[in-house]
């Protein structure tokens, strides 16, 4: 009996940035052989290690160049900052054919910066996976992490519909549900139920003071649970979504300031009906 394999959707995968959300993707990549080939970039040796021991990638760089040479997807699942960055200089190392992805929670810039940086040669069509943890690093990688999770896409009226039918299929494999979005869409969006929440909880964080903060029970650590994450990363995210995320807290402080006017004025009516307005919000989440 003649076995015929089934053909892998990538030949080689490189993923630049092995943390938790890259880490992840390369090994829900391995476990459902979707490429022949996973390899990772990280400028920490000891990161590479834990990756390769771990079974995350096949293989390691700290040469970006390196890393690429030769594969027809490319990951960049790093800061935003650094995403931008990135862009602009591995065009020259990327074969002709090569789709490049990222993983960045801020769209707008990264679908510019790929517009402007990457050869004609080479597709980019834009993702973000809405999973996540505030634990990072490549020892917390999962591949079950995008099991039933969104991930938005979002692809432009230029995008190259092979390479955008692809990465959907790629997201598809690892268990994520896709949608489709434009990048001003996704970021409008994502300022609000995603960039704004960081922000509240790292001001809520400022604003108790620390000698309380032995008395925090539960409620505390709930709300502010994401102001564990990566400052430098929520930094980046903030920074390029600025125009939105600076309107999304302008309506915080809005809202906050008729809570404080009910108090201040003992409006016991108005202050129950916006609590209970929130709360019918809230109870609306799926």
């Amino acid at each position: 009996m003649i076995v015929t394999l089934r053909p892998t959707l990538f030949r080689k995968v490189a993923v630049i940035g092995v943390g938790l959300i890259g880490g992840s993707l390369a090994k829900a990549i391995k476990k459902n052989k979707i490429a022949k080939e996973v390899v990772g970039v990280s400028q920490g040796q000891a990161t590479l290690n834990t990756a390769i021991t771990d079974g995350v990638i096949d293989q390691g760089y700290h040469d970006v160049a390196k890393a690429v040479a030769n594969a027809d997807l490319v990951i960049l699942a790093a800061p935003v900052g650094i995403i931008e960055n990135m862009l602009g200089s591995i065009g020259p190392h990327l074969r002709r054919g090569c789709i490049v992805t990222d993983v960045g929670s801020s769209k707008q810039v990264v679908v510019h910066a790929a517009q402007k940086f990457l050869p004609s040669n080479v597709f980019f069509v834009g993702s973000h996976p809405l999973a996540g943890s505030e634990k990072a690093g490549v020892k917390n990688a999962s591949a079950e992490l995008f099991q039933g999770a969104a991930c938005i896409m979002t692809p432009t009226d230029t995008t190259n519909r092979m390479a955008r039918d692809r990465v959907k299929t790629m997201w598809a494999k690892v268990g994520a549900n896709v949608k489709f979005m434009s990048p001003e869409e996704h970021d409008k969006a994502l300022g609000y139920v995603s960039h704004l929440p960081h922000m509240v909880a790292y001001a809520l964080m400022q604003s108790v003071p620390n000698e309380f903060l032995p008395f925090a029970a539960q409620g505390l650590k709930d709300t502010t649970r994401i102001a564990a994450s990566s400052p430098q990363m929520w930094n980046d995210i903030a920074v390029s979504n600025k125009k939105v995320v600076i309107k999304a807290i302008d309506d915080v402080v809005k809202n906050l300031s008729v809570i404080r006017r009910t108090i201040s004025t003992n409006d016991q009516k108005t202050l129950l009906n916006v609590l209970k307005d929130a709360k019918s919000k809230r109870d609306s989440l799926s």
